[in-house]
């Protein structure tokens, strides 16, 4: 069968190859056509777009990049008529996807979508241009099937797939000698997001912070989407930058040889909290972006962790309160015993929510089989 699969980030490369290799195991005939990443072009997809190209955060980034974003919508809707797929896949990305997905299946194609959009969290209206431009819905997060049938929308669970993705996880036994890190020093990971914008706003604050902890070395996740020179950069510019290591392409090994982290909101707050790692959540988006949100988004916090597990258990700083004093403060606390001994116990109730493994095979043969049927 000829799949289209549409993913507009970093997560979403991730999810997108995991899902290819299990429709690879049911289908022997898979071709794949994708907007994606390096994950799903490696994993035997045509790539038509990069997602380091569509990536645009907040409302005013979004408003400044409007010509490109109905470029690429145009471009789109004409490369998925040339190749006629039996399915499109889309998968989150929200803005772009749904509006995919309305024009598909008014052109008679099945549209299935992969990782809901978070409209429990606002704009809940969008639900009605699901129900009728999406032919299947696949959730991961287990409370949103609950969610939809509030709205008689049957959806399929299957898990959270980061679940596999950390178990199957290999950490480097030479991490620190590759890397030429000191093991006496306690690492602090920082993983300032994926995105050009969001990255610049998020790594500056937390670099603050390398001076007021000798003790432990500061670590910075590299995103796969951007080159080291906007790093190092950012890095240069900061105080006690040359105490500071950028590494790419290892975030999962970092995290688990990490002590504590400073994530910005996002699945990276996830991903850390299945290593086990004690964590603040960070967030400072554009001031205008930021406060037309405010007005929007109608759930009592903005980190994945604390929304699944329904209670504050990581702190999130967020715009004003995202400041190197805050950060300090904070930092501190999740590095004292008993406070590490409770975010852990959290992390155990997390995993718990989140169900059984095997979330992309599980999705694909569901996906399979409604399309055989």
């Amino acid at each position: 069968m000829k799949y289209y699969l549409i993913a507009g980030e970093a997560s979403g490369d991730l999810h997108g190859s995991n899902l290819m290799k299990a429709l690879q195991k049911e289908d022997s005939s898979t071709q794949f056509r994708i907007w994606g990443g390096d994950l799903m072009e490696a994993t035997g997809g045509h790539l038509v777009k990069h997602y380091r190209d569509l990536a645009f955060m907040g409302f005013l980034e979004v408003a400044k990049n409007i010509r490109t974003i109905f470029r690429n919508i145009k471009f789109c809707k004409c490369d998925i008529l040339d190749y006629q797929p039996d399915v499109l896949i889309l998968i989150d990305y929200p803005g772009f996807n749904l509006r995919i997905a309305k024009w598909a299946k008014k052109q008679g194609i099945k549209v299935f979508y992969y990782i809901s959009p978070q409209i429990w969290a606002w704009h809940t209206s969008r639900v009605h241009n699901i129900k009728t431009s999406v032919d299947r819905m696949f959730v991961i997060l287990p409370f949103e099937k609950a969610f939809y049938q509030q709205y008689n929308y049957e959806v399929d669970f299957a898990g959270h797939p980061l679940l596999d993705v950390v178990a199957q996880h290999n950490p480097d036994p030479d991490f620190y000698d590759k890397n030429q890190l000191p093991k006496e020093k306690p690492i602090i990971a920082l993983l300032p997001g994926s995105r050009k914008q969001e990255i610049n706003r998020m790594l500056e604050v937390m670099l603050q912070l390398v001076d007021r902890f000798p003790d432990y070395q500061f670590i910075v996740a590299g995103a796969p989407s951007q080159e080291t020179a906007f790093y190092e950069q950012i890095i240069r510019q900061a105080s006690g930058s040359h105490k500071v290591r950028l590494i790419l392409n290892q975030t999962y090994s970092l995290l688990h040889y990490a002590h504590a982290a400073l994530v910005t909101s996002g699945t990276a707050t996830l991903e850390t909290a299945l290593f086990d790692v004690p964590q603040v959540v960070c967030y400072k988006g554009n001031f205008i972006s930021y406060h037309i949100a405010r007005q929007l988004i109608d759930v009592p916090y903005i980190s994945l962790v604390n929304l699944i597990v329904d209670q504050p258990l990581l702190t999130e700083l967020i715009q004003n309160e995202m400041n190197p004093k805050r950060l300090t403060e904070e930092l501190n606390k999740i590095l004292v015993p008993d406070q590490r001994k409770k975010i852990g116990h959290g992390y155990q109730e997390l995993k718990s929510i989140l169900g059984e493994s095997g979330a992309s095979e599980k999705t694909a043969k569901l996906m399979t089989s409604y399309l055989k049927s």
